[in-house]
């Protein structure tokens, strides 16, 4: 299927990365080094240099934390996402929100897609999403709570489960009036979930695929990848590109991702061995 972001639009056999931007004080991963909006910006920079498609910009971290409401979140997301949409109009822009009424602002600033990491916790932000043309993302958490932690979590089988709740948002997505096209599912690995629950996900993520629904993986640095390596934040990376790997030759379309350039050698060289691409140039043994 063709795949419809905003403004923008990709081949069905296109896989995109897209680039996280945090602008919070203390998010798990880079602890702030994107807070100032100047250091976002650098960063928005040197990910669409690396090659990235999506910049996934959020205000809010998901763990939890200090409350931030909807204004200080807006404050947060909504003129950087003007600054980056003037700067580069042919990136997509995502925004991590649940929030409908940040959802709103952000689209009116320049965002493509909404990118809801809570499972429809807001069942207005589809509206906003058909109301501004903008793409939205169907998560699965298990009905959690936004920024809130497993604890004792279960299923009686997590894919399915997975299946039924992204594409049931998917379809409501859909029946609001966004874009068939523009409607992206996400198993969301460790929200909801334990590590069981996420390696689960990550062997039958072709499950997802086969729904027809473009399948985003957001795996990287996550506690799945380091309790499986008892690894810390820092040292998660070659779990991470593990993980991708299983998911790219499911098939998944989207990878969001802090380490741009070699997730995306990854899944190309994935893509290579399964035969939906050819080799950059072969000519061993030709000459």
């Amino acid at each position: 299927m063709t795949l419809v972001l905003g403004r923008h639009t990709f081949a069905d056999d296109q896989k995109l990365m897209m680039a996280i931007v945090n602008r919070t004080p203390d998010s798990f991963y880079d602890k702030g080094a994107t807070w100032a909006e100047d250091k976002a910006f650098e960063r928005v920079a040197t990910v669409v240099e690396q090659g990235a498609e999506i910049v996934d910009i959020g205000g809010i971290k998901a763990a939890p934390g200090v409350e931030i409401d909807a204004a200080e979140e807006k404050s947060r997301v909504v003129d950087f996402v003007a600054r980056v949409r003037e700067s580069f109009p042919g990136l997509v822009i995502s925004v991590d929100t649940w929030r409908a009424e940040v959802g709103d602002a952000v689209c009116r600033a320049g965002a493509d897609v909404l990118n809801d990491a809570w499972g429809g916790a807001d069942p207005e932000l589809v509206d906003v999403a058909a109301a501004h043309d903008a793409a939205v993302i169907c998560t699965h958490t298990g009905g959690a709570t936004p920024r809130t932690r497993p604890y004792r979590v279960e299923y009686d089988d997590v894919v399915a489960a997975a299946i039924a709740d992204t594409t049931a948002y998917a379809d409501r997505a859909v029946a609001a009036g966004v874009d068939p096209r523009s409607v992206v599912i996400d198993p969301a690995h460790d929200f909801g979930k334990n590590t069981f629950h996420s390696l689960e996900l990550t062997r039958r993520l072709g499950e997802m695929v086969a729904t027809g629904r473009p399948v985003l993986v957001s795996l990287s640095n996550k506690d799945f990848v380091g309790e499986s390596l008892d690894l810390p934040v820092g040292e998660r990376l070659t779990g991470t590109l593990a993980a991708t790997a299983v998911c790219a030759l499911a098939g998944a379309r989207i990878y969001r991702v802090h380490e741009v350039v070699e997730t995306r050698q990854t899944v190309d060289m994935v893509d290579v061995i399964a035969g939906r691409l050819l080799p950059a140039r072969a000519i061993r043994g030709l000459q």
